[in-house]
């Protein structure tokens, strides 16, 4: 395991060549995504499908057979009418959700449970790298909300409705509405059919030194310089809560739900529109000569979803198609519950707050 920090990681550039040199390196394939590997009768939702490498995962997906629910800040109708043609396949929902509120989270959540097909496999997987701190409705900030505490936020409200089966914590027999309002009790529903959890993830998640858990959650103000080393930050919470989550999800080495994470390298996205635009051009060509189509980035989250070499197996971490070890930080027992135990404290706070 790689508890040493890892500053390749801490701007833009060295992110940049870092992922342009892992493209080159020689790594262990450790499975093959094969085209008989489908996904028919299964409803799968993706985040951040409206661009990028959660488009081209909707897509995929949907090819693959598919009921696809695509959760995406803009682009709706239009990006799955988009998904629809590219894939063959008419079964595409989309939902709105602007990951940074979690108000909108919160409806986004109702409007699952209101579905008929509920999702068998959730891939968790917007990010940004923003150029500077911006603070969200509920006074966190942006980047911290949307790489890591969303993601919290939406399974723990997933567990409230009864959607995904509760993971370690009390939630009363009788969930509430966006409105407050008490909603009848949701017995049997929890579980059916949900197989497995994919988060997309980053190695840079081995960059940070240390856990800052004195300040979590805290808004801070930073520019572009610390906006890389933070998002390695926000990954580190983001892996750790994916191996804490697969921990109380599948107790007793008894697995209910497979847990996955995965970095898909570098790909030619929009992540960095940010950026400062003095870098534009050169990222634009890099970019376009070394990084991966959203598509080909997209193979190993398929195979994540899709493959049944991972039937049963309640935690695995890939990098492309390699499998490594998280960085010790994540995997640590101690680590996650106390993360847990933060995440479950911010969000009493923020909820009892709700306007």
């Amino acid at each position: 395991m790689n508890n040493l920090p890892n500053k390749k990681y801490n701007n833009v550039v060295g992110a940049v060549v870092t992922g342009v040199r892992d493209l080159f390196k020689t790594k262990e394939v450790c499975g093959e995504l094969k085209e008989s590997d489908r996904l028919d009768g299964k409803t799968v939702f993706v985040d951040g499908a409206s661009s990028g490498l959660g488009f081209a995962i909707a897509t995929e997906v949907a090819r693959r057979g598919a009921r696809v629910i695509m959760a995406c800040r803009s682009g709706i109708p239009e990006k799955g009418e988009r998904v629809k043609q590219l894939s063959g396949n008419p079964d595409v929902t989309m939902l709105p959700v602007d990951l940074s509120d979690l108000n909108s989270i919160r409806h986004l959540v109702s409007a699952i449970r209101d579905l008929e097909y509920k999702p068998d496999i959730y891939i968790i997987n917007a990010g940004i790298v923003p150029k500077k701190s911006r603070k969200t409705p509920q006074g966190l900030e942006e980047m911290f909300m949307v790489n890591y505490f969303s993601k919290f936020v939406f399974i723990r409200m997933l567990m409230e409705e009864r959607l995904i089966p509760d993971a370690g914590y009390q939630i009363s027999e009788s969930p509430k509405s966006p409105e407050g309002d008490l909603l009848p009790p949701l017995q049997g529903r929890a579980g059916e059919g949900l197989s497995r959890i994919i988060f997309v993830t980053s190695e840079s998640h081995r960059n940070p030194e240390k856990f800052d858990r004195e300040v979590f959650g805290n808004y801070r103000d930073y520019g572009i310089k610390q906006s890389m080393e933070l998002y390695g930050y926000y990954k580190l919470l983001l892996v750790t809560f994916a191996r804490e989550l697969s921990r109380r999800m599948n107790p007793e080495g008894k697995t209910g739900t497979s847990v996955f994470a995965m970095c898909p390298g570098p790909v030619n996205s929009n992540i960095a529109r940010e950026a400062p635009k003095i870098f534009h051009p050169l990222l634009k060509l890099v970019f376009a000569l070394f990084f991966k189509s959203p598509a080909e980035a997209a193979k190993p989250v398929i195979y994540l979803a899709a493959s049944p070499d991972l039937e049963g197996k309640p935690f695995d971490y890939l990098f492309l198609m390699s499998r490594r070890e998280i960085d010790g930080k994540a995997a640590d027992p101690g680590n996650g519950s106390t993360l847990w135990a933060l995440s479950e404290e911010l969000f009493d706070k923020i909820t009892s707050m709700r306007t």
